[in-house]
């Protein structure tokens, strides 16, 4: 049985479903009027960013940033107050912003969310939130004390079939969840992992603030294998698979069964490589007891690893299954909850929804600027689970099995995996304090 959206329930959303994620509120942000519009500032306006510039432009564009003065001078053509940097460390420093947008690739994420949190700002920052373990464990902190409106760029957190796969897992329709699997295509065609550096030199791009696009990473030279997209297999640069298609794909396994906690990880791929993602690689997350939830192992696929064939037969690519006690659920990206057996849930009537209608996942962020609302993917949630799918690289990059204590924020049973956690900042790029 497949489980789509009524849309008469989606009004009837109880109360406890709203509290459970509304914003305390805002500190040190501007007060606006009842028709006064937000400030704001992008950071990346091509590709993802150019659609996100696309979606808050019904608030005042009041700055835009680019390293490709192509791409800032097309934004900046239908934007035509908005001032023009290169440089988001600049942008940062505009006195009249309410709030930033962030679509940089990841090692860029935490640099100018926690510049921009630090000014008080309320910011939307696309997925992964972060590049290591220890900057998502820094914007928690910050998100926790700034008390600023905050969301994540997983857009699919608000599709209808996401809300009702959550509120099947929740109401135990398919009794104790035991297993999870989630997988991905990616990489493959979408971009390259597992290469070595280039060699050559090719000239930057006149376009190009080569410099700035490197920004917190180490000198090197420009090469088209990093941009414009393909820098997401690098390390210095992205998260590979994982960073990209687990913060979608699990996030409902996250949301619905509340994962979190001490975890055990291991991951297995080809021989690690110093500089780029694996071109496959399986991981294992292990999760123990939570409350009265019962511990949980999700098992994630990327590249060309594949699982049994009794999983494979009903897990749909780009998609999750969940295997409780009492039956199982299988959701496509963008689909619907299907519930398996199908014989045995054909007259299977849903829960009433309780897990309130999306305006979209922009729209609930402006709101939640103006007005103090909820969001879907604030950074009090994001954080926590950017930081558990990162220990997926983790692992791999140890070359053996982690365990994590999310209280200490560090590995307990190998000192040496710590340092992968973390990375070094060019001078200019750091975050701390």
């Amino acid at each position: 049985m497949t489980l789509r959206p009524n849309r008469r329930h989606f009004l009837q959303a109880t109360a406890l479903g709203l509290a459970a994620t509304q914003l305390p509120t805002t500190r040190g942000a501007r007060i606006l009027g009842a028709n006064e519009r937000l400030n704001i500032g992008v950071i990346g306006v091509g590709g993802r960013g150019a659609g996100n510039l696309d979606a808050v432009s019904s608030e005042n564009i009041v700055a835009l940033c680019d390293v490709d003065s192509d791409r800032l001078n097309a934004a900046a053509s239908r934007h035509t107050s908005a001032r023009k940097y290169a440089d988001y460390r600049q942008l940062l420093e505009q006195q009249d912003l309410d709030a930033v947008v962030i679509a940089t690739p990841d090692h860029h994420h935490a640099p100018a969310t926690v510049r921009a949190l630090r000014r008080s700002l309320h910011v939307y920052c696309e997925k992964p939130l972060t590049h290591t373990v220890e900057e998502a464990r820094l914007i928690a902190a910050l998100s926790s004390e700034k008390k600023l409106a905050t969301q994540m760029g997983t857009q699919n957190h608000e599709h209808p079939g996401y809300l009702r796969l959550v509120e099947l897992l929740q109401t135990g329709v398919i009794g104790d969840v035991h297993e999870v699997h989630v997988i991905t295509d990616r990489p493959g065609r979408w971009w390259p992992q597992g290469m070595t550096r280039p060699a050559d030199q090719p000239a930057v791009p006149g376009s190009l603030s080569w410099n700035l696009w490197l920004g917190p990473a180490a000198e090197r030279s420009y090469h088209p294998d990093y941009v414009p997209f393909k820098w997401r297999g690098w390390w210095d640069f992205g998260c590979g698979a994982v960073g990209d298609m687990a913060i979608h794909l699990a996030d409902p396994a996250f949301w619905g069964l509340k994962l979190g906690g001490k975890v055990k990880v291991t991951s297995t791929g080809p021989e690690p490589n110093p500089y780029s993602a694996p071109a496959w690689m399986q991981t294992r997350f292990e999760f123990g007891q939570r409350e009265n939830l019962s511990p949980v192992t999700l098992i994630w696929y990327e590249g060309e690893t594949k699982p049994a064939p009794e999983i494979a037969a009903e897990l749909p690519m780009n998609g999750s299954l969940f295997i409780g006690t009492k039956g199982r659920i299988a959701i496509a990206h963008d689909g619907f909850p299907k519930l398996l057996p199908e014989e045995q849930f054909a007259d299977f009537k849903a829960p009433q929804p309780f897990l309130p209608e999306s305006p979209g996942h922009h729209r609930q962020w402006i709101d939640a600027c103006r007005t103090g609302s909820r969001t879907g993917s604030p950074f009090s949630y994001a954080a926590p689970f950017t930081e558990t799918v990162l220990l997926g690289n983790v692992a791999y990059r140890a070359g053996k099995t982690i365990e994590f204590d999310p209280e200490t924020g560090r590995i307990t049973n190998d000192t040496a995996a710590n340092q992968y956690l973390s990375k070094e900042y060019r001078k200019g790029w750091d975050i701390t304090a």
